[in-house]
């Protein structure tokens, strides 16, 4: 069962799990607090049944509760989490997060309702992208209502975006190409930007309905 299930992520890892840890416990919201705060929000973001939910906007009435982040900092990691989201959502996975420059916080895999974006959607804003960055390659998006499975690696200057099973990027952050994307991206200004080695995971209030779960990682 368990390579079964690991071949569904599109890998077969190394270790046991005690390797892993898990960062949401499906019943607390212990381990994350507030972006830039030190507790966890008091309205928006509540545990349902398993999950870890931002409230929508009717929920919400236009109040912005803001993004939540884990306690703690990671390295070279591996991060594996199932989402679902909303008609219209908007919403994202950071990683590497500092708290240091508002405007550039981390990477993010994009999570998104592709389709109801249409035309006016960006590669590098679709779904599993490295936001603003890097288009993913050819994915297989489930719709909202249902579950899909994400899967990040940061291995020094290797990341890795995977959806539903499938590697839809990787780049070398140290790489021309990489440089090439920062400097045609919103974060062209930033000095530094990317070279971050170790962060907080991160999920964003950004809008719209959207559950978390099954979310756990691992450093090398």
């Amino acid at each position: 069962m368990r390579l079964v299930t690991l071949l569904l992520f599109g890998f077969v890892a190394l270790g046991g799990e005690s390797d892993w840890k898990v960062l949401f416990d499906g019943k607390t919201t212990s381990g994350w607090r507030g972006y830039h705060e030190k507790a966890f929000p008091a309205f928006g973001w509540v545990v349902q049944d398993g999950w870890i939910k931002h409230q929508s906007r009717e929920e919400l009435d236009n109040r912005r509760p803001g993004d939540i982040m884990t306690v703690d900092e990671f390295g070279d990691f591996e991060l594996e989490l199932e989402y679902r989201i909303g008609r219209a959502c908007n919403s994202g996975i950071k990683y590497l997060v500092t708290e240091g420059n508002v405007k550039a916080i981390g990477f993010e895999y994009q999570v998104l309702d592709d389709p109801n974006w249409g035309a006016k959607l960006k590669r590098t804003q679709a779904t599993g992208a490295l936001y603003d960055l890097v288009p993913a390659g050819q994915t297989i998006l489930n719709p909202p209502g249902e579950i899909n499975r994400v899967r990040i690696v940061v291995r020094g200057d290797r990341i890795e975006h995977w959806l539903n099973g499938a590697k839809v990027i990787e780049i070398d952050r140290s790489s021309e190409a990489f440089r090439s994307a920062v400097a045609v991206s919103k974060f062209k200004e930033i000095a530094g930007f990317g070279q971050t080695r170790r962060g907080h995971i991160l999920l964003q209030d950004h809008g719209g309905e959207a559950w978390f779960r099954n979310i756990r990682i691992r450093e090398f």
